[in-house]
Formats: C-alpha cells, sequence, structure tokens
C-alpha cells in the first residue's frame, strides 16, 4: 500500500554522504567539458569519465548529448555504444556489457523512490545489459532490470521487467519473445 507523501519528511532525509555531494558539484562543473567536446574526441569523453570514477573499456564511443547523473556508478563493457541523447540516470551502478549498442534517446533510469514509506526515499536499483545486447531508440529501462546477453529492447519499449538472453522484448507493458 502506498503511504500518503509527506513533503517535510523527505526534504530532512539525507539522501547523499558529503563525498557523493561535492562529487554532484565536480561533475556538474566538468560536464561542459563533455557535452561541448567535438563529436569524434570518443576518447577525450572516456578519459573525463574515468577521472570521474567511471570504468569505461577500450574502444567505447559515446556521444556529447548524452546525459549522466554519477559516473562513478557507470561501467561500460569494451566496444560498447551509448548514442545521442541517452540519459544515464545512475543513481544505483549501471553496467552496459562489451560490445552493446544503446540507442538515442534511450533512458537507463537507476533510482526511484520507495512508495510505501510517507518520506519516500531514494532507491538505487543497479541496472545490468548484457554483452551484444541492444536497447533500441527512445526505450526505456527501470531500476532493477536486467537485459540478458544478446537480448534486444525494441524502440520505444518499457522494461520493468527483466529481459532474458536472446530474448526481444516490445511494447508498453513489455512482451517477450524467443529470438531466432
Amino acid at each position: 500500500m502506498t503511504a500518503r507523501l509527506d513533503i517535510k519528511a523527505n526534504r530532512t532525509l539525507r539522501k547523499w554522504s558529503h563525498r557523493v555531494q561535492v562529487g554532484r558539484v565536480l561533475w556538474a562543473l566538468a560536464t561542459p567539458l563533455f557535452r561541448f567536446s567535438p563529436r569524434p574526441c570518443w576518447g577525450w569523453r572516456r578519459g573525463l569519465l574515468r577521472c570521474f570514477g567511471a570504468q569505461v573499456g577500450l574502444g567505447v564511443q559515446i556521444h556529447p548529448s548524452v546525459r549522466i547523473t554519477m559516473p562513478w556508478n557507470l561501467e561500460i563493457g569494451p566496444e560498447a555504444g551509448i548514442g545521442d541523447r541517452v540519459i544515464l540516470y545512475a543513481l544505483g551502478r549501471i553496467n552496459i556489457g562489451p560490445r552493446t549498442t544503446i540507442s538515442q534517446h534511450a533512458h537507463l533510469c537507476a533510482g526511484s523512490h520507495d512508495l510505501a514509506l510517507a518520506s519516500r526515499p531514494l532507491v538505487k536499483s543497479p541496472i545490468t545489459i548484457g554483452a551484444d545486447a541492444w536497447v533500441c531508440a527512445d526505450a526505456f529501462v527501470g531500476p532493477g532490470v536486467r537485459i540478458g546477453d544478446q537480448a534486444v529492447l525494441g524502440a520505444r519499449a518499457v522494461a520493468m521487467k527483466d529481459v532474458p538472453a536472446a530474448h526481444l522484448g516490445v511494447g508498453n507493458p513489455i512482451q517477450l519473445r524467443r529470438l531466432q
């Protein structure tokens, strides 16, 4: 059951440690160096993310328009691609496997709120996307979701539950079928 919202209690919660708060401020100051870098400067963006604690594999191509909330919660395997205007809302860990593609406008949301408590505290649930997977354009991946190796999440699909390896997930609510 959902508890009645208590905004005052929510505002008094300590959502972030001092270290995380400082990191968020520093990342906000460094973000223009990421966003305004020329498109082919893949190595520059990989290096900048690594400076902020992200684990980024060799050959990763991440576009300058990608929005990343907390890069220290991000792990991207080698040769993965992150398309234009992707949102990586990394309150919890986001792990993206090798050779995986996250297409334009996709949204990976590793955070939510506990609706059972009136104060609505943050819940930081990890997202894991396996190797050789594809999250298609404008798809949404919710907190705590696992997408298996070689799985495909179709365009505009909403994944609030796991997509097994070698499966296609389409629609909202998501429907799963085995890939041939």
